[in-house]
Protein backbone atom coordinates (compact mmCIF):
# COMPACT_ATOMS: atom_id res chain seq x y z
CA UNK A 1 0.00 0.00 0.00
CA UNK A 2 1.48 3.65 -0.65
CA UNK A 3 2.24 5.88 1.89
CA UNK A 4 -0.36 8.36 3.51
CA UNK A 5 2.08 10.27 5.64
CA UNK A 6 1.81 13.45 4.02
CA UNK A 7 -1.48 13.74 4.63
CA UNK A 8 -0.69 15.37 7.65
CA UNK A 9 -3.20 18.08 8.53
CA UNK A 10 -5.94 18.65 10.90
CA UNK A 11 -8.72 17.40 8.83
CA UNK A 12 -6.89 13.75 8.30
CA UNK A 13 -6.44 13.79 11.73
CA UNK A 14 -10.17 14.43 12.40
CA UNK A 15 -10.73 11.80 10.02
CA UNK A 16 -13.03 13.77 8.06
CA UNK A 17 -14.89 11.95 4.81
CA UNK A 18 -13.38 12.82 1.43
CA UNK A 19 -17.00 12.73 0.01
CA UNK A 20 -18.24 14.94 2.90
CA UNK A 21 -15.37 17.79 2.72
CA UNK A 22 -15.78 17.43 -1.09
CA UNK A 23 -18.95 18.32 -0.76
CA UNK A 24 -18.47 20.95 1.90
CA UNK A 25 -16.35 22.76 -0.61
CA UNK A 26 -18.50 22.79 -3.18
CA UNK A 27 -21.03 24.65 -0.82
CA UNK A 28 -18.52 26.68 0.50
CA UNK A 29 -17.84 28.27 -3.28
CA UNK A 30 -21.17 28.37 -4.84
CA UNK A 31 -21.71 30.44 -1.26
CA UNK A 32 -18.70 32.91 -1.67
CA UNK A 33 -18.64 33.25 -5.18
CA UNK A 34 -22.36 33.41 -6.38
CA UNK A 35 -23.87 35.41 -3.13
CA UNK A 36 -21.49 36.78 -1.45
CA UNK A 37 -18.18 37.96 -3.82
CA UNK A 38 -19.11 38.46 -6.94
CA UNK A 39 -21.89 40.68 -5.82
CA UNK A 40 -20.47 42.07 -3.22
CA UNK A 41 -17.68 42.98 -5.91
CA UNK A 42 -19.97 44.22 -8.12
CA UNK A 43 -21.93 46.55 -5.80
CA UNK A 44 -18.64 48.30 -4.95
CA UNK A 45 -18.44 48.85 -9.19
CA UNK A 46 -21.82 50.51 -9.11
CA UNK A 47 -20.53 52.86 -6.46
CA UNK A 48 -17.48 53.73 -8.07
CA UNK A 49 -18.97 54.52 -11.33
CA UNK A 50 -21.62 56.39 -9.77
CA UNK A 51 -24.47 54.72 -10.82
CA UNK A 52 -27.74 54.34 -8.98
CA UNK A 53 -28.51 51.05 -7.00
CA UNK A 54 -31.23 50.45 -9.37
CA UNK A 55 -28.63 49.85 -12.24
CA UNK A 56 -28.15 46.56 -10.63
CA UNK A 57 -31.37 45.72 -11.75
CA UNK A 58 -30.41 45.90 -15.50
CA UNK A 59 -27.27 44.27 -16.03
CA UNK A 60 -27.43 43.63 -19.40
CA UNK A 61 -27.45 47.91 -19.49
CA UNK A 62 -25.00 47.82 -16.87
CA UNK A 63 -22.45 46.00 -18.79
CA UNK A 64 -22.80 48.14 -22.01
CA UNK A 65 -21.41 51.31 -20.37
CA UNK A 66 -19.15 49.76 -17.69
CA UNK A 67 -18.06 46.20 -20.00
CA UNK A 68 -15.57 45.62 -17.57
CA UNK A 69 -17.49 46.00 -14.36
CA UNK A 70 -19.57 42.46 -14.31
CA UNK A 71 -16.15 41.05 -15.24
CA UNK A 72 -13.86 42.09 -12.71
CA UNK A 73 -16.49 40.91 -9.98
CA UNK A 74 -16.83 37.57 -11.58
CA UNK A 75 -12.76 37.07 -11.83
CA UNK A 76 -12.62 38.05 -7.53
CA UNK A 77 -15.04 35.84 -7.37
CA UNK A 78 -13.62 33.34 -9.04
CA UNK A 79 -9.98 33.59 -7.62
CA UNK A 80 -11.57 34.47 -3.78
CA UNK A 81 -14.40 32.29 -4.09
CA UNK A 82 -13.46 29.21 -5.76
CA UNK A 83 -9.65 28.91 -5.99
CA UNK A 84 -8.50 30.22 -2.43
CA UNK A 85 -10.97 28.29 -0.46
CA UNK A 86 -10.01 24.71 -2.75
CA UNK A 87 -6.26 26.06 -1.59
CA UNK A 88 -7.26 26.62 2.24
CA UNK A 89 -9.19 23.06 2.50
CA UNK A 90 -5.93 21.63 0.47
CA UNK A 91 -3.74 22.81 3.30
CA UNK A 92 -5.84 21.40 6.10
CA UNK A 93 -5.35 18.22 4.64
CA UNK A 94 -1.19 18.13 4.00
CA UNK A 95 1.74 20.22 3.79
CA UNK A 96 1.95 19.00 0.78
CA UNK A 97 -0.39 20.64 -1.24
CA UNK A 98 1.29 20.96 -4.71
CA UNK A 99 0.85 17.02 -4.37
CA UNK A 100 -2.18 17.12 -2.82
CA UNK A 101 -3.74 19.05 -5.83
CA UNK A 102 -1.56 17.24 -8.17
CA UNK A 103 0.29 20.35 -9.78
CA UNK A 104 2.86 18.52 -11.74
CA UNK A 105 4.52 18.99 -14.79
CA UNK A 106 3.59 17.76 -17.97
CA UNK A 107 5.21 15.86 -21.04
CA UNK A 108 4.25 17.97 -24.53
CA UNK A 109 3.50 14.66 -25.85
CA UNK A 110 0.70 14.42 -23.32
CA UNK A 111 -0.52 17.61 -23.85
CA UNK A 112 -1.09 17.16 -27.85
CA UNK A 113 -3.22 14.48 -27.71
CA UNK A 114 -4.72 15.88 -24.89
CA UNK A 115 -5.85 19.08 -27.32
CA UNK A 116 -6.21 16.62 -29.85
CA UNK A 117 -9.12 14.64 -28.12
CA UNK A 118 -11.13 18.09 -26.85
CA UNK A 119 -11.11 19.08 -30.64
CA UNK A 120 -12.36 15.67 -31.69
CA UNK A 121 -15.34 16.64 -28.82
CA UNK A 122 -15.80 19.83 -30.26
CA UNK A 123 -18.64 18.38 -32.67
CA UNK A 124 -20.17 15.92 -30.42
CA UNK A 125 -20.25 18.94 -27.76
CA UNK A 126 -22.35 20.64 -30.30
CA UNK A 127 -24.64 18.08 -30.99
CA UNK A 128 -25.33 17.03 -27.27
CA UNK A 129 -26.37 20.69 -26.84
CA UNK A 130 -28.28 20.68 -28.83
CA UNK A 131 -29.89 17.45 -27.73
CA UNK A 132 -29.98 19.30 -24.30
CA UNK A 133 -31.97 22.37 -25.36
CA UNK A 134 -34.33 20.43 -26.88
CA UNK A 135 -35.47 18.75 -23.70
CA UNK A 136 -38.44 20.34 -22.16
CA UNK A 137 -37.13 22.89 -19.52
CA UNK A 138 -39.30 25.47 -17.42
CA UNK A 139 -38.99 28.77 -19.07
CA UNK A 140 -37.80 30.45 -16.16
CA UNK A 141 -34.31 28.69 -16.43
CA UNK A 142 -34.37 29.61 -20.07
CA UNK A 143 -34.88 32.80 -19.55
CA UNK A 144 -32.20 32.80 -16.84
CA UNK A 145 -30.15 30.79 -19.05
CA UNK A 146 -30.32 34.01 -21.70
CA UNK A 147 -29.58 36.36 -19.04
CA UNK A 148 -26.34 35.20 -18.64
CA UNK A 149 -25.32 34.85 -22.36
CA UNK A 150 -26.61 38.46 -22.88
CA UNK A 151 -23.88 39.70 -19.87
CA UNK A 152 -21.55 37.70 -21.54
CA UNK A 153 -21.91 38.90 -25.29
CA UNK A 154 -22.43 42.92 -23.80
CA UNK A 155 -18.88 42.32 -22.44
CA UNK A 156 -17.59 41.15 -25.01
CA UNK A 157 -19.09 44.11 -27.41
CA UNK A 158 -17.93 46.44 -24.71
CA UNK A 159 -14.58 47.22 -26.64
CA UNK A 160 -12.45 45.60 -23.73
CA UNK A 161 -10.32 44.23 -26.33
CA UNK A 162 -9.01 40.88 -27.05
CA UNK A 163 -6.55 40.41 -24.41
CA UNK A 164 -8.90 41.67 -21.50
CA UNK A 165 -11.56 39.35 -22.42
CA UNK A 166 -9.35 36.20 -22.70
CA UNK A 167 -8.04 36.81 -19.37
CA UNK A 168 -11.42 37.23 -17.54
CA UNK A 169 -13.33 35.07 -19.38
CA UNK A 170 -10.51 31.85 -20.25
CA UNK A 171 -7.50 31.64 -18.58
CA UNK A 172 -9.28 33.17 -14.87
CA UNK A 173 -12.13 30.24 -15.54
CA UNK A 174 -9.52 27.96 -16.43
CA UNK A 175 -7.41 28.07 -13.39
CA UNK A 176 -9.45 28.64 -10.42
CA UNK A 177 -12.23 26.09 -11.62
CA UNK A 178 -9.78 23.72 -12.19
CA UNK A 179 -7.75 24.11 -8.68
CA UNK A 180 -11.66 23.65 -7.46
CA UNK A 181 -13.24 20.73 -9.18
CA UNK A 182 -10.13 18.51 -10.84
CA UNK A 183 -7.93 19.87 -7.85
CA UNK A 184 -9.76 19.40 -4.73
CA UNK A 185 -13.03 17.87 -5.23
CA UNK A 186 -12.26 15.27 -7.87
CA UNK A 187 -9.09 13.88 -5.13
CA UNK A 188 -11.53 14.03 -2.31
CA UNK A 189 -14.20 12.23 -4.55
CA UNK A 190 -11.66 9.74 -5.49
CA UNK A 191 -10.87 9.00 -1.61
CA UNK A 192 -14.48 8.63 -1.18
CA UNK A 193 -16.09 6.69 -4.55
CA UNK A 194 -12.66 4.98 -5.99
CA UNK A 195 -11.39 6.29 -9.34
CA UNK A 196 -14.19 6.19 -11.66
CA UNK A 197 -16.98 7.43 -9.22
CA UNK A 198 -14.61 10.39 -8.52
CA UNK A 199 -14.04 11.20 -12.23
CA UNK A 200 -17.78 10.98 -13.29
CA UNK A 201 -18.79 12.85 -9.77
CA UNK A 202 -16.22 15.93 -10.63
CA UNK A 203 -17.59 16.06 -14.06
CA UNK A 204 -21.02 15.75 -13.13
CA UNK A 205 -20.75 19.02 -10.54
CA UNK A 206 -18.99 20.97 -13.03
CA UNK A 207 -21.66 20.95 -15.88
CA UNK A 208 -24.18 21.68 -13.18
CA UNK A 209 -22.61 24.32 -10.85
CA UNK A 210 -22.33 26.55 -14.11
CA UNK A 211 -25.82 27.09 -13.72
CA UNK A 212 -27.02 26.23 -17.30
CA UNK A 213 -29.28 23.92 -17.59
CA UNK A 214 -29.91 24.03 -21.20
CA UNK A 215 -26.12 22.90 -21.45
CA UNK A 216 -25.77 20.75 -18.92
CA UNK A 217 -25.24 17.70 -20.67
CA UNK A 218 -22.13 19.08 -22.57
CA UNK A 219 -20.47 20.51 -19.87
CA UNK A 220 -20.90 17.87 -17.88
CA UNK A 221 -18.85 15.72 -20.80
CA UNK A 222 -16.29 18.55 -20.99
CA UNK A 223 -15.60 17.61 -17.62
CA UNK A 224 -15.69 14.12 -17.12
CA UNK A 225 -12.91 14.13 -19.58
CA UNK A 226 -10.85 17.17 -17.57
CA UNK A 227 -11.10 14.58 -14.62
CA UNK A 228 -10.08 11.73 -16.52
CA UNK A 229 -7.17 14.02 -18.32
CA UNK A 230 -5.52 14.69 -14.24
CA UNK A 231 -6.45 11.10 -13.08
CA UNK A 232 -4.09 9.22 -16.32
CA UNK A 233 -2.11 12.47 -16.56
CA UNK A 234 -1.40 12.96 -12.54
CA UNK A 235 -1.25 16.71 -13.12
CA UNK A 236 -4.04 19.33 -12.90
CA UNK A 237 -2.01 20.85 -15.83
CA UNK A 238 -3.61 19.37 -18.37
CA UNK A 239 -6.94 20.46 -17.18
CA UNK A 240 -6.15 24.20 -16.86
CA UNK A 241 -4.90 23.67 -20.51
CA UNK A 242 -7.65 22.51 -21.77
CA UNK A 243 -9.76 23.92 -20.26
CA UNK A 244 -8.48 27.56 -20.99
CA UNK A 245 -8.33 26.05 -24.80
CA UNK A 246 -12.18 25.66 -24.45
CA UNK A 247 -12.99 29.11 -23.38
CA UNK A 248 -10.55 31.08 -24.86
CA UNK A 249 -12.10 29.19 -28.27
CA UNK A 250 -15.93 30.31 -27.29
CA UNK A 251 -14.52 34.21 -26.70
CA UNK A 252 -12.79 33.87 -29.80
CA UNK A 253 -15.54 32.44 -31.90
CA UNK A 254 -18.27 34.72 -30.03
CA UNK A 255 -16.03 37.73 -31.22
CA UNK A 256 -15.54 36.59 -34.65
CA UNK A 257 -19.57 36.15 -34.95
CA UNK A 258 -20.28 39.55 -33.51
CA UNK A 259 -18.08 41.13 -36.01
CA UNK A 260 -20.16 39.30 -38.55
CA UNK A 261 -23.76 39.86 -37.23
CA UNK A 262 -24.59 36.22 -36.06
CA UNK A 263 -25.86 35.66 -33.07
CA UNK A 264 -24.87 33.23 -29.92
CA UNK A 265 -27.99 31.92 -30.49
CA UNK A 266 -27.67 30.85 -34.16
CA UNK A 267 -24.01 29.40 -33.34
CA UNK A 268 -25.81 26.85 -30.47
CA UNK A 269 -28.23 26.15 -32.80
CA UNK A 270 -26.36 24.89 -35.45
CA UNK A 271 -27.15 21.46 -37.31
CA UNK A 272 -23.52 19.50 -36.86
CA UNK A 273 -23.87 16.93 -39.76
CA UNK A 274 -23.87 13.39 -38.29
CA UNK A 275 -21.15 12.26 -40.41
CA UNK A 276 -18.70 14.91 -38.28
CA UNK A 277 -20.63 13.64 -34.85
CA UNK A 278 -19.38 9.77 -35.63
CA UNK A 279 -16.11 10.98 -36.51
CA UNK A 280 -15.55 13.12 -33.79
CA UNK A 281 -16.15 9.93 -31.66
CA UNK A 282 -13.41 8.18 -33.61
CA UNK A 283 -11.06 10.02 -33.05
CA UNK A 284 -11.88 10.92 -29.11
CA UNK A 285 -11.77 7.12 -29.14
CA UNK A 286 -8.48 6.80 -30.75
CA UNK A 287 -7.28 9.89 -28.49
CA UNK A 288 -8.80 7.79 -25.24
CA UNK A 289 -6.48 4.54 -26.36
CA UNK A 290 -3.46 6.13 -27.08
CA UNK A 291 -3.64 7.84 -23.87
CA UNK A 292 -4.25 4.56 -21.71
CA UNK A 293 -1.32 3.06 -23.44
CA UNK A 294 0.58 5.82 -23.13
CA UNK A 295 3.78 6.08 -20.88
CA UNK A 296 3.94 9.71 -20.68
CA UNK A 297 1.70 10.12 -17.22
CA UNK A 298 2.44 9.56 -14.04
CA UNK A 299 0.12 6.82 -13.24
CA UNK A 300 2.01 4.51 -15.66
CA UNK A 301 5.16 5.68 -14.46
CA UNK A 302 4.17 4.48 -11.14
CA UNK A 303 3.99 7.89 -9.30
CA UNK A 304 1.42 7.27 -6.79
CA UNK A 305 -1.69 9.68 -6.67
CA UNK A 306 -3.18 7.58 -3.81
CA UNK A 307 -4.58 9.73 -0.71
Amino acid sequence: MPSTTWLNGPFERAQWPPLLTAVLALFLAFVLFQLVISPLALMMGVVWAGEPPEALMDLPGLMRRWPGMLLAANTAGQLLGLALPALVLARLHTSQVDRFLRLRSLSTYTVVWALLGWICLLPVVQWLGQVNAALPLPEALRAFDELQMALIMAALEGGLGLIPNLLMLAVVPAFCEEVLFRGYVQRQAERGLGIVGGIVFSGLVFGFYHLRLTQVLPLCLLGIYLAYLVWKSGSLWIAVIVHLANNAFSVLLAMFARQRGITWQAIEAWAVPWYMVVAGLIGFGLVVYVLQKSQHSSTSMGISDEA
